[in-house]
């Protein structure tokens, strides 16, 4: 799901005919926000780089033709679920029926009608708007209001193979609130919960920039996902989230540590490698965490920069 800037959806346009990109612009630059690209790699790429909204795909183009662009598109797993339109010369019943069962959402043949194609796109924008909707629902954790666990793990990958092409780092907080089965047992469920909601927004607000993700990993576990954040970026921000917890001073008069709920933290931080998985990371987060509770919890621990 991409963002929306100025309320405009991002449509990316590949054609490789100039003057063909050239109508196309003029027919969409008043609604969207376009991309463009004249070759099949180029398209991959930009595709991968700004998870457009909408792709306009030409089929005849040299080297990598518009098919084999839709079958790439659907075997990635950020990017199958971008509405493809077919705008092609190519017109037969039998073409139409080739793109549709790759996947395409519709096929509009050359020359095309600018009113037409505006209304195709229209019909198509508002269906994913409506899919994207359900699928913000189904990857909210029901507790606390934040992304659950299926959207953590789409995150990471999605940054992780971001990363993996810019060479820049990732960096991973797990957190842990510190003895909360003995707040639970000492305040009752429905405080639990309460508590659960309160960090939960606590760390949503914490995290200043809108490419950073947070969600709840499992019980009172969460994650964040932090891209392009190097080791001690992350500490800076893990130090942030420590402090607003600390100025919450939520009651917890079963914790060894002052009455107060507390959480630790686990960092990892790594340079992405495209054929790792970013299991790794997490898994190191995770012991970074570990050894924070070992050593005596509201606390933060890290990892060293990993390679991987």
């Amino acid at each position: 799901m991409t963002p929306e800037r100025d309320g405009k959806l991002m449509i990316l346009l590949v054609d490789d005919a100039p003057t063909n990109i050239q109508m196309l612009n003029e027919t969409l630059k008043d609604g969207y926000h376009l991309f463009f690209a004249t070759n099949g790699r180029d398209a991959l790429r930009i595709a991968s780089e700004s998870l457009p909204d909408l792709i306009l795909l030409d089929v005849i183009m040299p080297e990598m033709d518009g098919y084999e662009v839709c079958r790439n598109l659907k075997a990635d797993p950020i990017l199958r679920d971008v509405p493809i339109i077919f705008i092609t010369a190519m017109s037969q019943q039998e073409d139409e029926a080739i793109g549709l069962e790759l996947g395409a959402v519709d096929y509009i043949a050359k020359p095309f009608n600018p009113t037409i194609v505006r209304l195709r796109i229209r019909n198509q924008i508002e269906l994913k708007r409506q899919r994207d909707l359900l699928a913000r629902l189904s990857h909210l954790d029901g507790l606390t209001g934040i992304p659950n666990r299926r959207a953590l793990d789409e995150a990471l990958e999605r940054e992780w193979r971001r990363g993996s092409r810019s060479l820049k780092p990732l960096s991973l907080l797990m957190i842990d609130i510190d003895h909360f089965k003995a707040y639970n047992d000492s305040c009752g469920h429905l405080a639990g919960d309460d508590c659960l909601r309160t960090v939960a927004q606590t760390l949503k607000q914490s995290l200043g920039r809108a490419a950073d993700f947070v969600g709840r990993y499992g019980g009172e576990e969460f994650l964040a996902v932090l891209p392009e954040t190097d080791a001690d970026g992350a500490q800076v921000v893990a130090r942030e989230v420590i402090e607003e917890m600390a100025k919450l001073a939520i009651p917890h008069p079963a914790s060894p540590q002052g009455e107060k709920v507390t959480i630790s933290i686990g960092i990892a931080t790594a340079v992405a490698k495209r054929e790792h998985l970013p299991v790794f990371l997490l898994q190191e987060a995770d012991s970074a965490l570990y050894r924070a509770k070992q050593e005596g919890r509201n606390r933060i621990v890290a990892t060293p920069l990993l390679s991987c």
